[in-house]
């Protein structure tokens, strides 16, 4: 499996906006192919945010990255600090 991290700035005070892009978000991350999990994670002390969506392979998450990337910088045009980074991890398990 493998996991795209998705991280953005909007600064301190701004979780009930970072909560709302995240529910946007939630239905289209949900139904691309090999979608396993999703995760909002949130710094309120800076205004950090992160989203932690785990997909079945590599093609999968890059799929879904170039889907919805681009869509996520036009949401956070004019909220947002700075741009939004993405890091891609392999997921790997106990193997007990």
């Amino acid at each position: 499996m493998y996991a795209n991290l998705v991280m953005f700035t909007l600064g301190p005070g701004k979780r009930s906006t970072a909560e709302k892009l995240f529910e946007r978000f939630a239905p289209a991350a949900k139904a691309r192919k090999g979608f396993k999990t999703l995760t909002l994670l949130a710094d309120d002390t800076v205004g950090e945010y992160g989203v932690l969506n785990v997909i079945e392979s590599k093609e999968d998450a890059d799929a879904t990255f170039e889907a919805l990337f681009p869509q996520l910088q036009e949401a956070l045009a004019g909220i947002g600090q700075g741009q939004p980074t993405r890091r891609l991890f392999e997921v790997l398990e106990p193997k007990t």
